[in-house]
């Protein structure tokens, strides 16, 4: 197995950041270790006990605790159910497995069953929405509804862009600790509204992670003939990774039964786009998930 971090250095200090942003969330998680196929998988949970289950699925090449802080609206009512994403920064396993095919389907499917939950709605932004539609593919019966928040998986932008706005700044990052080459990332993935304690991780990733770049595949109309569930898409128009105008056109090719929403925003929120964001998906587990 390759260890996903450059060196043992740069893993801790990503831990500490994760034990940071997670104390900034509150006191009211629990955390427990859960045995997949795929190895051993850190689990946060929060919310009532007796509330209905809520996965939400982390963004790829993040910490968890920085995907729980856009929903945690969510956290008073439902149950939270939150896996650290085998193969990305966290404690789970660093065993990297492929996105393209069912493998993370059956890893979810492995938490399901650890948990004794038949169904489950699920949130999943970026590279966790990538692993809904997974799911959706391998095993749509365990869905009973989902959100996607400017999920991989469905269409992506100019590869020309994403050359000029985050790949080349990233190497210079990398070679030099340049703080105007993290600034042009954070401004170009947020719509220059990315939170300081957000910048400050995800610089540490770039430098001291390898990063995953093997995305969840682009999903055939094929694959989801046997999922009907609700499903809220939330896209940002300024995405630079997936934008809003090619994910909408193809969610309608593909997805029977969708609903899309469009923000003036990044791949990264701003606030009063969260805000907007768990008011609307607040309203869609209300009238879908009963």
């Amino acid at each position: 197995m390759s260890p996903i971090y450059r060196s043992e250095e740069g893993k801790s200090s990503i831990l500490q950041e994760y034990e940071a942003y997670l104390d900034e969330l509150g006191d009211n998680f629990t955390r427990e270790y859960v045995e997949t196929r795929f190895g051993q998988t850190h689990v946060l949970l929060t919310g009532p006990e007796d509330g209905k289950p809520l996965f939400i699925l982390q963004g790829g090449n993040c910490v968890n605790p920085m995907t729980l802080s856009w929903f945690s609206s969510l956290f008073n009512e439902y149950r939270i159910i939150a896996p650290d994403t085998i193969g990305h920064p966290g404690y789970s396993e660093e065993t990297r497995i492929s996105a393209r095919f069912d493998s993370l389907a059956l890893w979810v499917s492995d938490l399901l069953d650890y948990y004794e939950i038949k169904k489950s709605a699920f949130i999943g932004p970026s590279f966790g929405g990538g692993i809904i539609l997974r799911l959706a593919t391998y095993i749509p019966e365990r869905i009973a509804c989902s959100v996607l928040v400017a999920p991989a998986g469905l269409a992506v932008g100019s590869k020309l862009k994403m050359v000029q706005d985050i790949v080349l700044p990233l190497v210079t990052y990398r070679m030099t600790s340049s703080p105007t080459s993290l600034q042009k990332i954070a401004d170009r993935m947020s719509c220059n509204c990315m939170k300081e304690l957000d910048k400050n991780i995800i610089g540490k990733i770039f430098k001291h992670v390898s990063l995953e770049q093997d995305m969840p595949k682009l999903t055939e109309k094929e694959e989801l003939v046997n999922y009907t569930s609700p499903t809220l898409l939330l896209v940002g128009e300024k995405d630079i990774f997936f934008p809003a105008d090619k994910l909408i056109e193809r969610a309608r090719e593909i997805i029977p039964n969708v609903k899309a929403v469009q923000y003036d925003t990044g791949h990264f929120p701003s606030q009063d786009v969260l805000t907007q964001m768990n008011r609307e998906i607040i309203q869609f587990l209300q009238e879908n998930y009963k």
